[in-house]
C-alpha cells in the first residue's frame, strides 16, 4: 500500500505542468496592466468553449498578434476579420459565433468599464464572489470561463489567493493534496500558487493524474 508524499507531488506537478496559461498568451498578470487583463479576458472567453486549451491559447495569441490588444481595437475589427483569425487557429466550428461574442464582450467592457476589466474588480470591491458574478455579465463568459479567468488572475489579484474551483479541488484530492484554502496556500510560496493551480488543471486535461500519483507514491 502506498501513501502520499505531498512535497514530491507538488514538486512533480510544478516540474511537469507548472506554467500558467497567462504566460502562454503573453499576459503579464502579476503586473496587472490593462492589456494583460484584457488578454486574459479574451483567453477565458475562448477557453470556456468546448475546445482544447491549446487551441484557445493559439487563437488568443493570434488575435493579439493581429493587433487587437484592447477592447476598442477588437470591437473595431470586422466580424469577418475576427472570424478568419479564429477559423485559422482552431475555431473552425465556432468562428462565427465566437467573433460575435468577442464584439459583444468588448462593447460591454467599453460601456461598463471604459474597456478595462480592472475597473470591474474595483466595482466588485475586490470581493471574489462578486468578481465572479460580474464577470458573467460579459457576453461569452459563463461559470467555466469566469473560473478560468479568476484562476489565472490570482497571479495579480491578491484577494483571490488561493482561487480553487471545483476542477482544481477534485484533482488536488485525487493526488492527495489538501483541499482547504488554508492548507493549500501553505504548499508553495504565494508567487507559485497560480502555477500550482494551473498545474492541477493541466494534469487533469492531459490525463496525467494516475502516472503522476504512481511516480510520487511512497510505501506506507
Amino acid at each position: 500500500m502506498a501513501g502520499t508524499d505531498t512535497e514530491a507531488v507538488v514538486a512533480e506537478l510544478l516540474a511537469r505542468h507548472g506554467r500558467t496559461f497567462a504566460d502562454e498568451i503573453g499576459a503579464d498578470v502579476p503586473a496587472d496592466t490593462a492589456e494583460a487583463m484584457f488578454r486574459l479576458t479574451v483567453f477565458a472567453l475562448l477557453a470556456g468553449a468546448r475546445i482544447r486549451a491549446d487551441a484557445a491559447v493559439r487563437a488568443c495569441r493570434a488575435l493579439m498578434d493581429a493587433g487587437w490588444t484592447d477592447a476598442a481595437s477588437m470591437a473595431e475589427a470586422t466580424w469577418a476579420e475576427r472570424a478568419q483569425v479564429l477559423n485559422q487557429n482552431g475555431y473552425a466550428r465556432y468562428d462565427e459565433s465566437t467573433s460575435r461574442q468577442l464584439a459583444d464582450a468588448c462593447d460591454y467592457l467599453s460601456d461598463a468599464y471604459d474597456g478595462d476589466v480592472r475597473h470591474l474588480r474595483e466595482a466588485a470591491d475586490c470581493a471574489p464572489d462578486r468578481e465572479r458574478e460580474m464577470l458573467q455579465r460579459i457576453k461569452g463568459i459563463g461559470p467555466v470561463a469566469a473560473d478560468i479567468f479568476l484562476r489565472e488572475a490570482q497571479a495579480g489579484w491578491d484577494e483571490l489567493v488561493p482561487y480553487l474551483d471545483e476542477r482544481v479541488l477534485q484533482t488536488a484530492g485525487e493526488l492527495g493534496l489538501p483541499t482547504s484554502s488554508e492548507d493549500f496556500v501553505e504548499l508553495v510560496d504565494r508567487n507559485d500558487v497560480p502555477r500550482l493551480v494551473a498545474a492541477l488543471v493541466r494534469v487533469h486535461l492531459e490525463h496525467d493524474v494516475a502516472d503522476l500519483r504512481q511516480a510520487t507514491s511512497r510505501p506506507s
